[in-house]
């Protein structure tokens, strides 16, 4: 029988997992801190330069060193204790907002400046995404993987919600200093969650000797002869060159298309939080995988019509409906790419094949920024960003033709 909206019992179940339940509440504070900075950093990015190339530059440098370090990352998250390494990046983080704070408050930032320091977060990033997610497997019952792998996606989105909200008012009140100090704060919240974790064996020390390359290329080859997950990869590759960027160029769209400003970009990354959030509540609550990959097909759809309807419009209110379904198909997309993998992956190579899904979800959109805000600065925000939805919209075509044919070996992959 289906459930209705109202029924959140696997959310719950989910969350009686002891360790789940304080990561969970560790990471909810360093999200939202990480979400304030975000918006502190791109609005920052445009009050210094007025530039939509250097907005993109710096969202880049955010995003896209992923492409060169999340791969070994992965390898390593496969090798060490990953408790310990998530630790050590989030300690790292920590310190990186507590520079951005004092150089912003001692009036000593610069776009240079602000693009190190944003290329060193990313850095770390990259080195964390893959032991975070696959630590998530360690913190919960195998029946309970789905929703809490949807779950982060909530809390995630919760985040991105409220700190937008609260960057926004902060912002405007009191400038930017104050949204780095918040964020530096919050890193002390999922520092303490971490160290209260009791985890078994297997998910600590996996030390093993080999060259790196070598497991590395293993990696790789599993997701192109994978019938499921290299197909996945694939379609959020689509979503991450051809539509995401428009998120990191959002300060540029609040001023140039909608003459908004930081409140509006703070509506607006809201509204897209507010879809993903509804997103991440939807998949949470399925607490199974049946019918999800047409789910993901379709997500390209529509966050293609949204993208178009966005650019589109002279209304603000019109764009913030469209920025909200947006957010839905990214997170429908997204988080349930990451749900399907952790349901079909061989664990000894999960934190491999996160990291090459991290690359997609992080790599790209920052290759796609940075292009699409140099063709920006030459042609305007519509063009660029109407190309990427035509070719996303072109790309739903082709999934849904594999999608029809591949239906009943899906069905047998996901009974597994």
């Amino acid at each position: 029988m289906a459930k209705g909206w109202a029924d959140f019992s696997a959310i719950g179940r989910a969350l009686r997992n002891r360790n789940y339940a304080i990561y969970t509440a560790g990471i909810a504070f360093s999200h939202t801190g990480l979400w304030v900075q975000r918006l502190a950093v791109g609005w920052l990015s445009w009050s210094l330069t007025e530039s939509a190339f250097w907005v993109g530059a710096v969202a880049a440098a955010d995003l896209f060193p992923v492409v060169f370090i999340g791969p070994f990352a992965g390898v390593l998250a496969d090798r060490v204790n990953r408790l310990r390494l998530v630790f050590v990046c989030q300690a790292l983080s920590a310190v990186q907002a507590s520079v951005l704070f004092l150089l912003t408050a001692y009036d000593l930032i610069t776009i240079n400046l602000l693009l190190l320091l944003t290329l060193v977060l990313g850095v770390i990033s990259g080195l964390n995404q893959p032991a975070r997610q696959s630590l998530v497997p360690s913190l919960v019952r195998a029946e309970d993987m789905t929703s809490a792998v949807a779950l982060n996606s909530v809390v995630f989105n919760v985040a991105r919600f409220t700190g937008p909200a609260i960057a926004g008012v902060v912002i405007a009140g009191y400038g930017v200093t104050p949204a780095f100090a918040i964020n530096a704060v919050s890193f002390l919240c999922v520092l303490f969650a971490l160290s209260r974790l009791r985890l078994p064996e297997q998910a600590g020390r996996r030390a093993r000797r080999g060259r790196v390359l070598v497991d590395l290329l293993v990696g790789v080859r599993y997701v192109r002869g994978h019938r499921l997950i290299g197909p996945l990869l694939l379609m959020s590759l689509a979503m991450s060159l051809f539509v995401r960027p428009v998120n990191e160029l959002l300060p540029a769209v609040s001023e140039l298309l909608f003459a908004q400003g930081a409140a509006g970009l703070a509506m607006l990354t809201a509204a897209r939080g507010a879809g993903a959030l509804a997103a991440g509540l939807w998949l949470a609550k399925r607490g199974h995988v049946d019918g999800l990959v047409r789910n993901i097909v379709f997500s390209l759809l529509v966050a293609s019509v949204s993208v178009f309807v966005l650019v589109g419009t002279g209304y603000f209110w019109i764009a913030l409906l469209a920025f909200t379904a947006f957010g839905f198909a990214m997170s429908t997309g997204g988080v349930g790419s990451i749900t399907m993998i952790q349901v079909a992956v061989d664990n000894r190579l999960r934190g491999r094949v996160l990291s090459l899904n991290g690359l997609t979800l992080r790599g790209l959109p920052a290759l796609g920024a940075l292009l699409m805000g140099w063709a920006a600065d030459r042609l305007g925000l519509v063009v660029p960003l109407s190309v990427g939805a035509g070719l996303c919209a072109v790309i739903f075509l082709i999934a849904l033709r594999w999608e029809r044919r591949a239906r009943g070996r899906i069905a047998e992959l996901s009974s597994d």
